[in-house]
């Protein structure tokens, strides 16, 4: 029996929250003696993780794993709670479930972060998969993540679509063979394309989503 997949990215994917990232990074960074403004963050900060924007641009930091703790503790007590969800996200996740689809994050974000975005949008509880980037051999934009939900949900990587926004998870779901829509909550529809989405949309309500997931439809008896 085959069985069909959503996987997402988290942060700018599920909710937008690049914002707040921007913001932490920017006071965290300008301690260190380095300014980071929207276009910095965009081109080196935007879907890494931690570990490898450290080991870039503060190579000499005695302790970049705590440095990361502390950038993410930062950004937790600035999230709101509750948080908006992207838009029409929830419609998408009640079409999953009825279809039976399997359903997973897939997210380079700590996973004391996951769980507080999640709860703070209200949609822990709909998903039976939660893969941590960091957790793994090897985060995005790497594939191990996603190769990781494949596994878990038992599922091919061709029965999947995967929902991302920045250059480096794309980079990942299509690397574990998924069919990849990216969402235009900070990137343009020719850099998603120019990084490997097939599909791009501007959120979860956007009408070229509905025949991708009807795509689906016969993957699941």
């Amino acid at each position: 029996m085959r069985r069909a997949a959503l996987l997402f990215d988290l942060d700018g994917t599920m909710l937008h929250t690049d914002p707040i990232h921007i913001a932490v990074f920017a006071d965290l960074m300008a301690q260190r003696g380095l300014a980071v403004d929207e276009a910095f963050y965009m081109a080196h900060v935007h879907g890494r993780l931690n570990v490898d924007i450290f080991a870039e641009f503060l190579p000499s930091e005695a302790d970049p794993q705590a440095l990361s703790d502390a950038k993410e503790a930062e950004f937790r007590r600035r999230l709101p709670r509750p948080f908006p969800a992207m838009p029409g996200l929830g419609a998408v996740l009640d079409h999953a479930e009825r279809a039976g689809h399997g359903l997973a994050v897939v997210t380079n974000a700590n996973r004391l972060n996951a769980e507080a975005m999640l709860a703070a949008i209200g949609q822990r509880a709909r998903f039976e998969v939660l893969v941590i980037g960091e957790e793994c051999a090897r985060g995005k934009p790497h594939p191990d993540p996603y190769a990781q939900a494949m596994t878990l949900l038992g599922v091919a990587p061709a029965d999947c679509l995967a929902f991302e926004d920045s250059p480096s998870g794309i980079r990942a779901a299509r690397a574990a063979g998924a069919q990849v829509i990216g969402l235009r909550s900070t990137l343009s529809d020719a850099a998603l394309r120019a990084a490997g989405a097939h599909h791009t949309i501007s959120d979860f309500t956007d009408p070229t989503l509905a025949p991708l997931l009807a795509s689906l439809e016969g993957v699941t008896p």
